[in-house]
């Protein structure tokens, strides 16, 4: 698997972009994080805008792209890995991959409930600092 800062946007990274959205509006609090991630841009702003700040990661294997990261602010605001190549290390690759940037991410968002993402965290030694509460 290779990792990449992403240097242009393209419609396979749209699609991957828009199947992760899908996939995160099911999760709660899955909607507030895409508003934070979002920040009022389309999907094509984002794309672009993360592009030009290098705040997009891509994971690749030598078929296709299969996942990427989001990391803005040192803070890693998504991974995201194709379902179907999921468990095979992409997201800790990914992870690896920010970690030994010259300015690595201090932060990560994960979702209540959303033990996967957690636990890549904690594995690389990361503890919940801060909990949102919100009454329904």
């Amino acid at each position: 698997m290779n990792v990449r800062r992403a240097n242009a946007g393209s419609a396979v990274l749209l699609a991957l972009l828009a199947d992760a959205e899908r996939r995160l509006k099911l999760h709660r609090g899955g909607l507030e994080l895409l508003t934070a991630i979002r920040r009022g841009r389309t999907d094509e702003e984002l794309q672009d805008d993360l592009v030009a700040v290098g705040g997009l990661w891509l994971l690749e294997d030598e078929k296709r792209l299969r996942g990427f990261a989001i990391c803005q602010d040192r803070n890693v605001e998504a991974i995201y890995v194709e379902p179907t190549f999921r468990r095979h290390g992409g997201a800790s690759t990914l992870l690896a991959a920010l970690l030994a940037l010259e300015e690595p991410p201090l932060d990560a968002f994960a979702l209540p409930g959303d033990r996967a993402t957690k636990s890549l965290y904690e594995s690389i030694g990361w503890k919940a600092r801060l909990l949102t509460m919100r009454g329904e």
